[in-house]
C-alpha cells in the first residue's frame, strides 16, 4: 500500500530512519560505521512495494548483521499515526547491501 507521502515527508522520515540506524550501527558495528566514513557515506533510496516488504528487509538485514531501523510516524501530518514509513539499513559491506538491495527499484 502506498502511503502517498509527499517529497518533504519522505525526506523528512529518511533523515529519522538515517539517524535511529547510524545510532544503532555506532553500538553494534562501529568498524562499518568507520569504514563507512572513510568511503564518503554513500547513502540510496530505495521504494518497497508494501509494508510487508519493508520489514522483510529490516529481518533479512538483522539476519545479515546489517543494522537495521525501521520508523513509525507520529502520525500528525500526512499518513496514519504508527504507519511504519521506511527502514534505514547499514552501514555494512557493498556487497551485503546490494544483496539487500538489488531487486528493488531506486526511489
Amino acid at each position: 500500500m502506498d502511503l502517498k507521502m509527499d517529497k518533504g515527508k519522505i525526506a523528512a522520515q529518511c533523515g529519522h530512519a538515517t539517524l535511529e540506524v547510524y545510532k544503532k550501527a555506532k553500538r553494534s558495528q562501529p568498524e562499518y560505521v568507520h569504514r563507512w566514513k572513510q568511503l564518503g557515506q554513500t547513502k540510496i533510496a530505495i521504494k518497497v512495494p508494501d509494508e510487508t516488504q519493508l520489514l522483510e528487509l529490516q529481518q533479512t538485514a538483522k539476519k545479515l548483521g546489517v543494522p537495521a531501523a525501521v520508523i513509525q510516524d507520529a502520525g500528525r501530518t500526512q499518513v496514519a499515526p504508527g504507519s511504519r514509513t521506511v527502514v534505514g539499513l547499514g552501514p555494512a559491506p557493498v556487497s551485503v547491501m546490494d544483496q539487500l538491495t538489488r531487486s528493488f527499484k531506486l526511489l
